[in-house]
């Protein structure tokens, strides 16, 4: 069976790729599970992100693993990995780089040399980026959306794959520059990374203080990710399914004739058209991780919490009654009925 899609179809052969990687992200499960424990929707929710070619905002409290589990997928992806801590005297040059001048032994003639700064990596951990002003997070999420870097007269691109995974602590603001909306929307996903169980705390306990951490194996390279991510593009999503996408970020906007009454009595604004993008491109990553060539509503609602949950900004109504995004994402989720394919 072949699905076209754009101008290109997925034959048998992208069909034996995707069940490769089916198989290939269940190994890289098995791989993260030798370090993390739990977090099973974290680690789902990250791999639809890289696979997408989306950046992630990781948000929890300190303590709950999540650089580790950044550092140990990079590592079974086989990818360069570098981390930034982020704090308030971090000068965009530390992030991209800087020219310096480096004199010829031979000739005595001077010119300028590019030092690569850290965000030349596959994978980039921007630790608690809400700790630096705003103009070096302003540096990073121009090299996130660009993909480059332009330093003087001089543009550098980036290593492809590159993914960027900031995270920051939600109850700690004294000092901090939140990102403002704008740039929040760069960000494909926002992941809360919650508590874990009492099961779950017990195994780390003993986990951490009994025995060495196992060793990570790479199970996929930085070229496979870039063919799969090409791949995940290409699996069809049907009319009906974009509509549903689209359908779910109107309305969350209280100024669309069709938003319901506690759309508008709770949100000052809604989610704009990238979170439609982002549901859909997140629908055909998932499909294509859990084995399937097309794109399901379940698919598209499995996505609609971590791309609409950065994208709503509640008003004083719904802060003062104790309502966040997750609760509005889940009434709207709720009213808006999966479509199915028109007979």
């Amino acid at each position: 069976m072949k699905a076209q899609v754009a101008d290109k179809p997925i034959g048998d052969q992208d069909l034996e790729i995707l069940d490769r990687l089916k198989q290939g992200y269940q190994k890289i499960k098995s791989q993260l599970a030798k370090i993390i424990v739990g977090q099973d929707q974290v680690i789902d929710e990250v791999a639809i992100a890289v696979f997408s070619r989306g950046h992630v905002l990781l948000v929890g409290v300190p303590g709950l693993a999540k650089t580790l589990l950044v550092s140990s997928l990079a590592q079974t992806m086989n990818l360069s990995f570098r981390r930034i801590q982020f704090t308030p005297d971090l000068m965009p040059s530390d992030i991209t780089g800087t020219e310096v001048i480096q004199q010829d032994r031979e000739t005595g003639e001077r010119h300028l040399r590019f030092i690569e700064g850290p965000v030349f990596a596959n994978l980039l951990l921007a630790d608690e980026i809400n700790r630096t002003p705003p103009k070096t997070q302003a540096a990073l999420l121009e090299s996130m959306q660009e993909r480059h870097v332009t330093v003087g007269r001089k543009t550098y691109p980036l290593p492809e794959p590159f993914f960027v995974l900031a995270t920051q602590n939600p109850i700690e603001q004294e000092g901090t520059y939140p990102l403002p909306e704008a740039q929040l929307d760069r960000f494909m996903f926002h992941i809360k990374v919650n508590y874990p169980s009492s099961d779950e705390e017990t195994q780390i306990i003993r986990r951490v203080t009994s025995a060495e951490p196992g060793k990570i194996e790479a199970v996929l390279s930085g070229e496979e990710i870039l063919h799969l991510q090409e791949l995940v593009r290409r699996i069809p999503a049907a009319d009906h399914m974009i509509e549903y996408a689209k359908t779910l970020a109107r309305l969350t906007r209280p100024t669309e004739r069709e938003a319901p009454q506690f759309i508008r009595d709770w949100l000052t604004w809604g989610a704009g058209p990238r979170a439609g993008l982002y549901m859909i491109w997140g629908a055909k990553a998932r499909a294509a991780l859990y084995g399937h060539n097309y794109v399901s509503a379940d698919d598209v609602a499995a996505v609609a919490h971590p791309v609409l949950r950065h994208r709503l900004i509640t008003n004083f109504v719904a802060q003062a009654d104790g309502i966040d995004t997750d609760t509005i994402v889940d009434r709207l989720l709720e009213m808006v009925p999966k479509y199915e394919k028109p007979k």
